[in-house]
């Protein structure tokens, strides 16, 4: 009898221990951002704004004696992000062929002239929120092209919009966000043919993050 109770605990046991592996298997998968297209080619069509822009935002908070100091949330703007904003402004305002001609000759222009990176952040003393003052910032922010080379921003500017417009594109602006516009120098090191990744890196005296893209 006692074998019996002893070999029905150890399948339920071994049951048990098959669960959690599934389990934290599926976390892990939901944590792997899927890759992106990195080749800086612009789409035939832009594509579901809500869908592209998940596949394009990576996140990361930073810890400090189980404090959470910041948490950021990064978007690329790249070709296939760019497409499916225009899609969905052309779509929501209803815009003439001229008006719609020049957003799509503005957008191009700005994708040729820099890599742009919407960055949402949230920080546990708001005086640290100041990704904007440069040099003079608490921050140290970089964007690491795939041979590994930091890239300083040209420029880190403060999204200014209303608000409901900054969460209406991008939904993890909240109550105690920043939004900025981090502009970097283009290279084809950063998009181009044979860029298996791309990545941000934000650091401060209290540690830091990298958030990476991957090509399939």
């Amino acid at each position: 009898m006692r074998a019996v109770v002893a070999i029905a605990r150890a399948r339920h046991a071994a049951r048990i221990a098959g669960l959690a592996l599934i389990v934290a298997l599926v976390a892990a998968c939901a944590r792997t951002p899927r890759p992106v297209s990195l080749t800086g080619a612009w789409p035939a069509q832009g594509g579901d704004y809500k869908r592209v822009t998940r596949a394009w935002t990576r996140a990361a908070s930073i810890r400090a004696e189980y404090q959470l100091v910041a948490k950021i949330h990064a978007t690329l703007k790249s070709p296939e992000w760019r497409a499916a904003w225009l899609a969905r402004r052309v779509r929501t305002g209803s815009l003439g062929a001229q008006a719609q001609a020049d957003l799509e000759r503005r957008e191009h222009d700005a994708d040729a002239a820099a890599v742009e990176v919407e960055i949402i952040l949230v920080t546990w003393d708001r005086r640290e929120n100041d990704l904007e003052r440069g040099d003079r910032s608490v921050w140290r922010l970089w964007l690491v092209d795939a041979d590994g080379n930091e890239i300083p921003p040209i420029e880190v500017k403060r999204d200014k919009r209303p608000e409901n417009i900054i969460r209406s594109e991008f939904p993890s602006f909240g109550d105690f966000s920043q939004a900025y516009v981090a502009r970097f120098p283009r290279t084809d090191r950063i998009f181009g043919p044979g860029v298996d990744s791309v990545a941000l890196r934000l650091s401060s005296t209290r540690g830091g993050v990298q958030l990476i893209w991957h090509a399939p």
